[in-house]
């Protein structure tokens, strides 16, 4: 029995991000952020990924390996390598993960603390300039839950505010954090964890 085709979905967010959805999980039902080969070393997967020139960082979830580059390269050559690493890495069947990066992951509790830290310290202090603020959710895994209030409830820059903004304040100072969910309702209410699981006290 022949092995069915790995199809893969590329999908340019900017000039520096491109995300690759594939039909079936790379990494089941967890997510991981690289922002460095030191951090790499160890995964298969990722230590390929940052053999390409210019690769800054890699978030690995489920089924989505999102890459972040430098420089202005276009993405197509480069997105045909990585789209071939990902194939090569799932037909192989070896983790694409080293077990040591989950082994030596903090508690929930302790990146909870941090990243309620950086909020309080940085991120809603420069927020507030704008009349708004950004609540911390929860922290589950390693995947943090956010929402925009204030001024920046529905606001068409929010998206752009949490990648530019915030994403990267969080993963220089936390870069065991995975996923980074914005669970708030821009009028489209494209983020239902909340929703499905009921509001916590």
């Amino acid at each position: 029995m022949m092995e069915q085709e790995i199809k893969i979905q590329a999908d340019i967010k900017s000039a520096e991000t491109c995300q690759f959805t594939v039909d079936r999980p790379v990494y089941p039902g967890r997510s991981m952020y690289f922002a460095n080969k030191e951090r790499a070393k160890g995964s298969p997967l990722i230590e390929k990924l940052f053999e390409i020139e210019n690769v800054v960082g890699i978030l690995i979830s489920n089924t989505v390996v999102k890459v972040t580059k430098s420089g202005h390269e276009p993405w197509m050559p480069i997105a045909k390598q990585i789209g071939s690493i990902i194939r090569t890495q799932l037909q192989s069947g070896i983790s694409p993960i080293s077990d040591s990066v989950i082994n030596e992951m903090p508690t929930e509790d302790e990146l909870r603390e941090k990243v309620y830290r950086i909020f309080q310290e940085e991120i809603n202090p420069a927020v507030a300039n704008h009349g708004g603020y950004v609540e911390l959710i929860d922290v589950k895994n390693n995947r943090m839950f956010l929402r925009f209030g204030g001024g920046c409830h529905g606001c068409g820059m929010a998206t752009v505010t949490l990648r530019e903004g915030i994403e990267r304040i969080i993963r220089r100072a936390i870069p065991e954090i995975g996923d980074i969910i914005d669970v708030t309702d821009h009028e489209s209410g494209e983020n239902p964890y909340y929703k499905s699981q009921g509001s916590q006290e």
